[in-house]
């Protein structure tokens, strides 16, 4: 996990290149039956949510990207956990839905191919309210408090996990966070935060336990240096910064 394409980063915007090649990501699939279920599990890590092929990306990016799954990183109660950071602030926590590109036959093929791998992550936030969609996991966590355990849980709209807003957001070549650290993720992070209450926050930080039986935080890793990678933006970031025009 030494290379030189790491994830996560920290995103300077003021070092961020505008591209106006960036279309909004477009979803397919996201919204699943409730009549199904799906397989929700603590692996010491994570928590994280398989998804089926039928998710997927088909806008924004050159190929089509098929969802595997889903997973969270989080902090403490008292710390924030996010990996990505933006101007070297850490958000209190981040999603991470992960994809494989099609033209492969498989997660595990694919994730070895420099366009294997395409994840999209967003930050989350403290809001004033309870997210009826981030409910639709965290309800289910103090079932899975053990390494290993796992539950079934019905299917939801996992694209209202992800900001509402799918037009705005960052872009470079990365790598996988977690070993193997693959660099072959194209990663697209939103700039639109997602909301959750805080009780819900606290749910996310204090209900799973890790290998050691000890509470499952921070589970993060540090930001990785940029090495010379352009980080691309779906929009002007310093827009407001350069002129002022009236109205």
């Amino acid at each position: 996990c030494g290379d030189t394409m790491q994830s996560p980063i920290n995103i300077a915007t003021a070092h961020t290149i505008f591209s106006p090649n960036l279309r909004p990501i477009q979803l397919s699939g996201y919204s699943l039956p409730a009549n199904k279920k799906y397989v929700l599990k603590n692996n010491g890590h994570t928590v994280l949510l398989e998804l089926p092929e039928s998710l997927a990306i088909t806008g924004g990016y050159a190929q089509q990207y098929r969802a595997v799954q889903l997973h969270l990183h989080w902090g403490s109660p008292s710390e924030p956990g996010s990996e990505h950071t933006v101007d070297r602030r850490r958000f209190p926590a981040e999603i991470h839905v992960v994809h494989y590109n099609t033209k492969y036959d498989s997660f595990e093929e694919a994730m070895v191919h420099p366009d294997g791998l395409a994840v999209l992550g967003a930050f989350l936030e403290v809001g004033p309210t309870e997210n009826p969609y981030y409910q639709e996991i965290l309800e289910h966590l103090y079932k899975i408090q053990g390494v290993g355990q796992d539950v079934l849980v019905p299917g939801f709209n996992i694209a209202g996990l992800l900001p509402a807003n799918l037009k705005f957001y960052f872009h470079y070549n990365g790598s996988l966070t977690t070993p193997p650290c693959y660099e072959t993720v194209k990663w697209t992070v939103f700039n639109q935060t997602v909301l959750l209450s805080r009780d819900q926050m606290l749910v996310l930080t204090t209900s799973l336990r890790n290998d050691d039986n000890n509470l499952l935080q921070k589970n993060y890793r540090p930001a990785q240096n940029l090495n010379g990678r352009r980080v691309l933006a779906s929009f002007q970031t310093t827009l407001s910064l350069v002129k002022h025009t009236p109205g």
